[in-house]
């Protein structure tokens, strides 16, 4: 496929003339009325996008595509191995369930910004209730299907939705996770009721309906179907919450327009689809990446998107990724670098994926957290093709940092690397003062104001922590919370949260530097780093790591071997003096490993259980071999 234009120039000309540049990218989608005002601020003096513009995402992702001739081409292919379900939906069967719930929703009170929660897992009911939503102009936010009812509560009296939409439940492997026990607990809880209670039900599990309260989805899918209605383009689209170092999670809100050109864009420039070519992004809906790139990005592109609801492992073996590249013929994959850790834990060989027919596909996206470069040679060697690591956050809803496979001019991707900086990107790293840095120094990843389209505008109701949060550290700039580098030839490097810099007797060191190293031993499927308090010298590293399967060394003549290393490659000052081998990491559903969580429970402080964690019985194993060990203040006079 051709690229269109260079990547210098194009990434010059959005910073020197934002508002031209991102008008001409507009013009590439319909607008019931085109904005005259491209960029402008907020009585707040924050920066909107396109205001005075009109438009509808659902009306772009489904009605447009349709009326570009894309009725019968596949639109959702929805691969479930937990439910052993493979269904393919066609953009004019996608609208028709989407115009048929909006009319269901319009009959249940939904107007143009009410609020709608959906509490789903990946399954095509959650996207077409969100694009349902999208087409009435109601705000939806994704949550967790299976999310802690004290987390869904939070949410809930928050966005105040009137309507909850939510599944029966949800399957991983073979369990079974009924959903509506946890949404009663959490209404029970909030102080906000919704109106109404969907339910979406599953056949293999029946949740108890409340009569009054409760609705069967599959009866709003048979209401008329409504047209899509126009909204401001500064109108929210959905909010997405993320953590918050209060507790309190922040709603990020999404608006229409913005997002739809920043989309749009990204789809051409980043990941050089074209309509009709296949995407598989395995990821979840409850996440940026989610509804950036399962949902919205692909259908506003017209491609074909697919759904997965699985693990990357066990549903059933580690081959499932390299199955459904062959089975759909995927051009551009995209998932988190744990995933590709956990493949290569089971199947360090690649055995699994020359079982394949793998020849569709160009490129292999990461995102969601670092990539490490042993993580990322070893995806590279198995799949032949490109392998891309790039940054973006929940806050910017598409990347900041990428190879742009779309331009020519476009430096190759680089092992460690997420890149450069995205056109309408100006990133710069600074000191604690706010200055620049020279090249090869680590500091404060930030990005100069304006933000580009696609980037949330504020908080949902909250613009005082927006500006408290993210602006108010150094004026003009948006402050990412990670810390990076950027060397000589201009390739930039981001080495994690700024908390996970720790400093042993006075030397500062990343984390991310020494995983690194320990990545690297062949015994080593995956690695976390931990900044430990140590009275001597403030902090110490320790590391915990997961042995690939079929290893048998022994976790003495480990840790001697990944000590031996970080001195030869760090130095003496490092003093890494500790391996603790456990059978997996602590992490988020959407893989980034806890390593504040780990830390606090080596030093022994209090800290809140994550609502997002994917296991919570693995910190208890951690515990007791931290214990054993006596790694950590909280165990050294054990």
């Amino acid at each position: 496929m051709k690229p269109a234009c260079s990547y210098a120039a194009t990434h010059a000309a959005s910073l020197a003339h934002p508002a031209g540049f991102w008008a001409a990218q507009a013009a590439h989608l319909h607008w019931d009325k085109k904005s005259a005002e491209p960029l402008s601020q907020d009585e707040n003096g924050f920066y909107r996008w396109f205001k005075g513009g009109e438009l509808n995402t659902s009306f772009l992702c489904l009605d447009w595509q349709v009326a570009q001739g894309r009725a019968h081409q596949p639109a959702l292919i929805y691969d479930s191995p937990v439910t052993r379900t493979q269904r393919t939906y066609t953009y004019a069967e996608l609208l028709d369930m989407t115009a048929r719930l909006a009319g269901g929703l319009r009959a249940l009170g939904v107007e143009m910004g009410d609020r709608v929660i959906i509490y789903m897992p990946n399954m095509p009911e959650a996207v077409v209730a969100m694009l349902a939503c999208a087409r009435l102009g109601a705000v939806h936010s994704v949550v967790f299907g299976g999310f802690a009812p004290h987390e869904l509560a939070v949410r809930i009296d928050d966005a105040r939705p009137r309507v909850l939409i939510c599944a029966s439940g949800g399957m991983e492997f073979d369990r079974i996770i009924p959903y509506k026990p946890l949404v009663e607990e959490a209404l029970a809880k909030a102080t906000f009721q919704p109106a109404h209670v969907v339910v979406c039900q599953r056949d293999f599990v029946t949740a108890e309906m409340q009569p009054g309260r409760d609705i069967d989805y599959q009866e709003l899918l048979q209401a008329a179907p409504v047209p899509a209605v126009s909204v401001p383009a500064t109108h929210p689209l959905y909010i997405l919450y993320t953590s918050g170092t209060t507790g309190r999670p922040k709603g990020v809100v999404r608006d229409h327009g913005g997002h739809a050109v920043a989309l749009f864009f990204s789809m051409r420039t980043i990941y050089n689809l074209e309509p009709g070519e296949v995407i598989f992004t395995a990821s979840d809906i409850g996440w940026a990446v989610g509804s950036s790139y399962i949902v919205y990005g692909p259908l506003l592109r017209g491609c074909t998107t697919i759904l997965f609801e699985g693990k990357p492992v066990r549903t059933p073996d580690a081959g499932t990724f390299w199955r459904i590249i062959e089975q759909y013929k995927v051009s551009v994959m995209f998932t988190a670098p744990t995933a590709i850790r956990a493949i290569k834990k089971e199947d360090p060989d690649g055995l699994l994926a020359k079982q394949y027919d793998l020849s569709s596909l160009r490129h292999l996206f990461l995102a969601g957290e670092r990539c490490d470069p042993a993580t990322y040679a070893w995806a590279g060697r198995l799949l032949g093709v490109p392998v891309v690591d790039h940054w973006w956050q929940t806050e910017s809803g598409w990347p900041m940092l990428a190879t742009l496979t779309g331009l020519e001019g476009m430096p190759a991707p680089r092992a460690g690397s997420a890149g450069h900086p995205v056109p309408g990107y100006d990133i710069q790293i600074l000191d604690e003062a706010g200055q620049p840095v020279p090249p090869g120094t680590t500091g404060l990843v930030a990005v100069k104001l304006p933000l580009p389209p696609g980037c949330f505008p504020t908080l949902w109701n909250d613009d005082a922590r927006f500006h408290e949060a993210y602006l108010s550290t150094f004026p003009g700039y948006y402050l990412s919370g990670d810390g990076g580098y950027r060397d000589p030839e201009g390739y930039t490097y981001i080495m994690g949260r700024v908390d996970d810099v720790i400093n042993v007797a006075g030397h500062r060191l990343s984390t991310g530097e020494i995983e690194e190293i320990l990545a690297a031993h062949p015994a080593v499927a995956e690695c976390a780093v931990l900044g430990i308090a140590d009275q001597l010298r403030g902090q110490v590293p320790a590391g915990l790591v997961v042995l690939k399967d079929g290893q048998t060394i022994g976790e003495e003549q480990l840790e001697k071997e990944l000590i031996a290393a970080v001195r030869t490659q760090i130095g003496a000052l490092a003093c890494f003096r500790a391996v603790l081998v456990v059978k997996r990491l602590p992490k988020t559903r959407s893989g980034k490993i806890l390593r504040k969580t780990l830390r606090q429970l080596a030093d022994g402080e209090d800290f809140a259980l994550p609502a997002t964690i994917d296991d919570p019985l693995i910190l208890d194993e951690i515990r007791a071999g931290l214990q054993r060990r006596g790694i950590g203040l909280a165990f050294e006079t054990l």
